[in-house]
């Protein structure tokens, strides 16, 4: 017995048997079981259950008849609305394959997802619809020929402007009426006349084997490689996160991580469909806006970026906002600061579940047992989880609190990558006889089976021949008491070789009242001097994705650009 199941959460199976249904499926039942029920509430505009599937249906009737069939890709590319969700279950419906997009993408990004995932399809909303179609004028022959646009004025009345108080700066593109865009070899198409299509559906044909999702991932090098989901690795997690947290048809959960976003579609956007819960979304984040849904919406379940939860905490007006309803809370992408856990234990009880998981594993691997987690840990092998360090030299598995290369194996692990089979091969080793996906995370395993990550293996700082992982230095600073956010990379050092260089946000009000020594004087009294930062550099706010992770390699990269 590995020493993690001793600290398994009560009464949930170490593993689950695959079920014999797909996604489409969840949805159908939740509309049978609760037609009437709240699936999706959006800027005070609610869409029970049956509207949703009705709505799906629609756009997979109107997606055959353009002679879409199975296994063909479309393009989703949208920020967090109704609409997406439609769009995403549409595609499942017609048994196609959904190619989600971030939003933040521009047009010449745009160009490798039309011709790697060989999609003639894109929907889209209008503020990005330029952005799509200049890049299937730019690929040419091999472009779009259809282009679904839609508003996000489509999911709501504009009478409701009056009464849900999302924020001002949002208002002109929420609201705005954008001009037409045309598609060069294609047609555009209108979002509300698709769904007033009177179309049939087509047959249902999918099985759990075929392939669902395709979410591209960028890696560290080269242009992004599309992760092959079938039906069945995107429903293990969806129903074992359900389990995991004790997941019911009560549940309201609050979607502001994207849904573009492995973690968003699964981890709350497919396990919320799965349960029948009702799901609060955000198209973007403000931490004001987050705070008045919580308290309106009485937001029982929040998955999140932890760099959401500290701007939500340093808000002057936090003091209004009432979160006494969430009885979960938790996310990835980052370690949480300990300051920032503990200030959630003693405002609301409430222990902060921190989980780790790539595109290619489906969101979690790894994640904390809900009652009894550690901070700043990755967590347990998830359910149906197997997973090992090993030196990623010699391959052999790590001792106990020994560093190496986090591997796992799973009923969530992708396929492989989208016509790449190079770097599916690359990708996963066999050890003691099985096939496991290389995550390329450094980490360790400490005497209870709990893991916790060390750094990517291409983000170490080798400063005089000590090796230096920024992640750990970033959570030792967030200790200061001025500091809300720090980013750590390597700096050239003419002696050093390498030095560590932090970026710093400071809370409110501290700025010029501390100063880049007071950082480095306070990094030498609380950690190896080895690690101290020798250079700060303050700046307004940290640079991040579509999903909220702090885009460390941009700062890298422009750090390396200067002159020697």
């Amino acid at each position: 017995m590995k020493p993690h199941y001793a600290h398994w959460p009560l009464r949930v199976p170490h593993h689950l048997t695959p079920a014999h249904t797909t996604l489409w499926d969840n949805l159908d039942i939740s509309a049978r079981r609760f037609p009437d029920k709240d699936a999706l509430v959006f800027l005070g505009c609610r869409t029970s259950y049956l509207q949703l599937a009705e709505q799906a249906l629609r756009v997979a009737a109107w997606l055959a008849s353009l002679g879409v069939k199975k296994g063909d890709r479309v393009l989703l590319y949208m920020q967090n609305c109704p609409q997406w969700v439609v769009a995403h279950f549409g595609i499942l419906r017609a048994n196609a394959v959904v190619v989600p997009i971030n939003p933040m993408n521009r047009a010449k990004e745009l160009e490798h997802y039309i011709t790697d995932a060989g999609a003639s399809v894109a929907i889209t909303t209008a503020d990005l619809a330029p952005f799509m179609s200049a890049a299937s004028t730019e690929v040419g022959a091999e472009g779009l020929q259809h282009m679904l646009v839609t508003q996000y004025a489509d999911a709501f009345e504009p009478q409701q402007q009056s009464t849900e108080q999302w924020p001002q700066s949002w208002q002109s593109w929420l609201t705005a009426e954008h001009e037409k865009t045309t598609l060069k070899g294609g047609e555009v198409h209108d979002w509300r006349r698709v769904l007033a299509n009177t179309l049939a559906a087509p047959a249902y044909t999918v099985t759990p084997d075929d392939l669902a999702v395709l979410p591209y991932t960028s890696g560290t090098t080269g242009l992004p490689k599309g992760c092959v989901h079938p039906h069945r690795s995107i429903m293990h997690n969806a129903m074992s996160a359900a389990i995991w947290h004790n997941a019911t048809q009560e549940n309201k959960a609050l979607c502001v991580v994207p849904m573009f976003h492995i973690t968003g579609m699964v981890a709350v956007m497919h396990t919320s469909i799965y349960a029948g819960a009702t799901i609060v979304l955000m198209p973007r984040w403000d931490r004001d806006y987050a705070g008045h849904l919580i308290s309106k919406q009485r937001i029982t379940h929040w998955t999140n970026i932890p760099t959401m939860v500290i701007d939500l905490l340093g808000s002057p007006t936090f003091d209004q906002y009432d979160l006494t309803s969430l009885i979960a809370i938790g996310g990835g992408g980052a370690a949480m600061p300990q300051a920032v856990a503990q200030r959630l234990l003693d405002l609301y009880g409430l222990r902060y579940v921190e989980g780790y998981g790539l595109t290619e594993t489906a969101a979690p691997s790894h994640s904390n047992p809900p009652d009894r987690p550690k901070q700043q840990c990755l967590g347990i092998p998830f359910v149906g989880v197997d997973a090992r360090v090993i030196n990623p030299d010699t391959l052999q598995e790590a001792a106990v609190g020994e560093q190496g290369e986090i591997i796992m194996r799973g009923p969530q692990i992708f396929d492989g990558y989208w016509q790449r089979p190079d770097a599916t091969d690359a990708a996963f080793i066999e050890f003691e006889g099985q096939r496991y996906f290389r995550s390329g995370d450094l980490g360790h395993v400490d005497e209870e089976g709990y893991f916790f990550i060390t750094d990517r293996l291409k983000r170490m700082i080798n400063a005089s021949g000590f090796k230096v992982w920024p992640a750990e230095v970033e959570a030792l600073m967030f200790r200061h008491p001025a500091i809300q956010e720090a980013c750590v990379i390597s700096a050239r050092d003419s002696y050093r070789g390498e030095t560590v260089k932090a970026f710093v946000v400071l809370r409110q009000g501290q700025l010029g009242q501390v100063n880049e020594t007071d950082i480095i004087d306070w990094c030498r009294e609380n950690m190896a001097v080895y690690k101290v930062p020798r250079l700060i550099e303050f700046i307004d706010a940290l640079p991040k994705s579509g999903s909220g992770k702090v885009m460390w390699r941009s700062l890298q990269e422009a750090e390396m650009a200067k002159p020697a």
